[in-house]
């Protein structure tokens, strides 16, 4: 630890406390209470089910087909949330939020050895209050568990540059394997390449080399990713190659996969967007890279953060959660350098903004839906916002902006400590009202519908559209194909004909049918 660190005002042990709380919080608070969103959640989920369904735990299916998206770290641990408490929202999310969680203790355990603990709380605010985190650690999907792991193995890497220890260069080559196991080659090759862009910007290749090529670090990797990967290829063969390795990792870097395309400067824009309401900070934090890069810890977290940005912008597919992988620097940084920020008014514009948006959602919903944007499916969809809208949500969305703008007015305290006030009324916005009301509106209709579908008891058919939480709800496979007669298909409402479908369940774009025999059409 630094000697100014050390000299810093320490923060009162009430204060102290609440920020160390702030995770579960922020993690945890109604994690269940919007329905799994699509397709992501969805796939996710249904995967795990499925895995019950079939007795199988070592292959993922979605809907009866191949899954090879992602390795199957993540699917035993919703497996395991399945088993605590049943096919839930909370179940399949848990994992997620415990790495959103152990993502933010991570980092504020990092922080406090190096820059002591006042810092070590403010990069734990950052880290489980900025708007990407929070997305990330409440969806059913491995994006957080990926980010928890890349920190911890970035984090054990710098400890064993920094003190030349074994251990946590050992242990890094454990999370980098588990990291591989959740989401593939990403999770080698974000430590590989941070950890030789750091030496060889210190000239110490060599030292680089007898890290990476460690026998015994290089075994743990090895006992920890080789078995299910083999199995996998033993498995499935060709198709696991054709599918895993070659669409979903070299496709999707050297090329759009899914339709997510996006600019060169993409990510430029992602990351002040993500870290929400730490916009300010963290441009107040980029003026001093010059500086930084004479430390060096922060030279490594500046390489760590800039890579991610360069790596990624390189990439065909882009998807704004990507970036995260580099965020975790970005939270140490906006933390050390909290104190340097200048016009403290022009900080707080950003959480303004936000906080200001989110009473008038259902009315934007509401403009959406009555235009010509986008389609009629989702306007559809949309034109649920206003009616769905309760007054707890104007309550608590009104009710934390008056609180955020005499807090921003009125509490004379440093602008870091407005910016993270503007921070936990966010969350505590978001995760209260918005998420579930968003949830209820976009994805209501497909859980009423899959839980309708569920009663009937009787074969279910997905007919040109892709929901796959309908398959969770209704705690059964529902094959992609067009109905046969008397059959019942989930679909959009904008995809039935005039004549022919008998409609049992109707609600915003959705649509539960039932195909009737061609005598009674």
């Amino acid at each position: 630890m630094n000697s100014s660190a050390a000299s810093l005002p320490q923060p009162r042990t009430w204060l102290a406390l609440a920020i160390l709380l702030l995770p579960l919080a922020t993690f945890f608070l109604r994690l269940g209470g919007a329905p799994l969103f699509d397709v992501d959640e969805g796939a996710f989920s249904e995967a795990t089910r499925e895995m019950f369904e079939r007795g199988n735990f070592l292959s993922t299916y979605l809907n009866g087909e191949h899954r090879f998206d992602k390795p199957i770290l993540v699917y035993w641990l919703q497996a395991l949330g399945y088993l605590l408490f049943g096919p839930t929202e909370w179940g399949f999310r848990l994992p997620s939020a415990v790495a959103g969680a152990l993502w933010s203790y991570a980092t504020w355990q990092f922080a406090r050895e190096r820059f002591g603990p006042s810092t070590a709380l403010a990069a734990l605010a950052v880290a489980a209050t900025a708007l990407g985190p929070f997305a990330i650690a409440r969806a059913a999907t491995a994006d957080a568990l990926l980010n928890l792991l890349l920190a911890l193995a970035l984090f054990d890497a710098w400890r064993h540059l920094e003190s030349g220890r074994r251990t946590p260069l050992l242990r890094s080559f454990v999370w980098i394997g588990l990291g591989a196991l959740t989401k593939g080659p990403i999770a080698l090759i974000v430590p590989g390449t941070v950890s030789l862009l750091y030496c060889a910007s210190r000239g110490e290749w060599k030292r680089w080399a007898r890290a990476v090529f460690d026998p015994v670090g290089l075994a743990l990797l090895a006992a920890i990713v080789v078995p299910w990967y083999a199995a996998a290829l033993a498995i499935h063969g060709q198709a696991f190659i054709d599918g895993f390795i070659l669409k979903h990792n070299v496709e999707r870097f050297t090329g759009t996969l899914e339709g997510h395309a996006g600019s060169l400067f993409y990510y430029v824009i992602a990351v002040p967007l993500l870290l929400l309401p730490w916009t300010g900070p963290l441009f107040a934090a980029m003026r001093q890279i010059r500086c930084d890069l004479d430390t060096g810890v922060r030279r490594f977290l500046w390489v760590w953060a800039c890579f991610v940005v360069v790596f990624f912008s390189l990439s065909g597919t882009k998807l704004p959660h990507y970036v995260l992988y580099g965020s975790t620097p970005l939270f140490l940084l906006i933390a050390v350098h909290r104190n340097e920020l200048r016009r403290t008014q022009l900080h707080l514009i950003a959480p303004t903004l936000l906080l200001a948006a989110l009473p008038f959602l259902p009315l934007i919903f509401d403009v959406l839906a009555a235009s010509n944007a986008g389609n009629e499916y989702y306007r559809a969809q949309l034109a649920l916002g206003l009616p769905e809208a309760t007054p707890e949500y104007y309550l608590v969305s009104i009710g934390g902006l008056l609180v955020w703008i005499w807090l921003a007015l009125r509490w004379n305290v440093a602008a870091w400590m407005k910016v993270g006030a503007g921070a936990v009324i966010q969350v505590v916005i978001l995760a209260g009202v918005v998420v579930p009301w968003a949830g209820t509106v976009l994805q209501g209709p497909v859980k009423e519908a899959g839980l309708l579908a569920r009663k009937t008891g009787e074969p279910v058919v997905a007919w040109r559209y892709f929901a796959p939480s309908f398959s969770v709800y209704r705690q059964a496979v529902t094959p992609n194909r067009a109905p046969t007669a008397g059959e019942l298909a989930i679909t959009r409402t904008d995809r039935v004909p005039a004549s022919g479908f008998d409609i049992l369940y109707r609600k915003g774009g959705v649509a539960l049918v039932r195909k009737l025999p061609d005598s009674a059409q």
